[in-house]
């Protein structure tokens, strides 16, 4: 008898083709579909109906809002008018409001911008004593609560003379949006390729030139979407201007608020102001949303 090697089988080759798709991939793709696209959209309608109704309050007159809701328009447009607009417009406590609000505004977004993109230049890329503690000090200031700096700031600026100004409204915001700023924009600068700022140097170019001719445009993205961040943090504040604003300084979101206390018999001067000041964020975020996605995408890609 004669006794055979037994050979192992050959390993089996790889089947060319589209690879195997987990579940999780499964329903990544169903949930790309054209059904939930619509799904999507629907609670998009859904989350801007609340805002639609306040923009069709505005256009009714008190006596409309009061006997039926803002959806009856569509079968009585000619309740639509701009009596409401046209006096609050006319009103000198609202109209004064808003360009305190624009004072307040405008002041701390620049200067919170121009400070942090300076600062955060200095700490991305300036070697001096103490930088990284410096730092790492600005990054605990992120934790700090608004609420607990309320006091002993009012304090502080009933001896400057400045409590319920717009001064005061102004450097509170400046203080509390710097660290979100530095360290927001030392991060971003940072991922600045080195090789530009060292042939910078060698052309002779000082640190100011350096930072206004290459880091500050190519921080644009950053900056912009900073910007866009502190105005509209600014623009909808109430807490700081209650606390810190007076009569005379009073920015729109504490006047409207004031007229809250009597809600039924004004409904006619809080949907129209309230819809101007929903108005001037949304111009200032598609005006610059290109620079905010391309801000918000920077890093992704290298």
């Amino acid at each position: 008898m004669t006794t055979g090697t037994v050979q192992a089988p050959a390993p089996a080759e790889p089947v060319a083709g589209a690879p195997q798709r987990g579940f999780a991939s499964r329903i990544v793709g169903r949930l790309s579909g054209g059904a939930v696209q619509v799904v999507l959209v629907l609670l998009a309608v859904f989350w801007l109906l609340p805002t639609f109704g306040l923009l069709v309050s505005s256009l009714r007159s008190q006596q409309d809002n009061n006997a039926s809701g803002w959806w009856t328009v569509f079968t009585e447009p000619a309740q639509l008018t701009l009596t409401n607009y046209a006096e609050l417009l006319s009103d000198d406590t609202f109209t004064a409001s808003f360009w305190n609000t624009v004072w307040i505004t405008i002041p701390s977004t620049l200067l919170v911008v121009v400070i942090a993109s300076l600062a955060a230049y200095a700490f991305a890329w300036l070697e001096f004593p103490g930088r990284d503690w410096l730092f790492l000090l600005v990054v605990a200031l992120l934790v700090v609560p608004v609420q607990v700096a309320l006091i002993p700031v009012a304090k502080l600026y009933g001896l400057l003379g400045i409590f319920g100004s717009i001064t005061g409204v102004v450097l509170f915001h400046v203080a509390f949006g710097l660290p979100f700023a530095i360290f927001l924009l030392r991060n971003f600068f940072a991922g600045i390729p080195r090789d530009l700022l060292e042939a910078a140097r060698m052309d002779g170019g000082t640190e100011w030139t350096i930072f206004r001719r290459v880091v500050f445009p190519l921080g644009g993205p950053a900056i912009a979407s900073l910007g866009i961040f502190q105005f509209l943090w600014v623009w909808n504040d109430l807490l700081v201007a209650l606390v810190f604003a007076g009569t005379d300084a009073q920015p729109m979101t504490k006047a409207l608020q004031s007229q809250m206390r009597q809600f039924t018999g004004n409904i006619d001067i809080l949907a129209p102001g309230a819809f101007l000041s929903l108005i001037v964020p949304l111009v200032v975020f598609f005006a610059f949303q290109r620079y905010f996605v391309q801000g918000v995408l920077a890093g992704s890609v290298k």
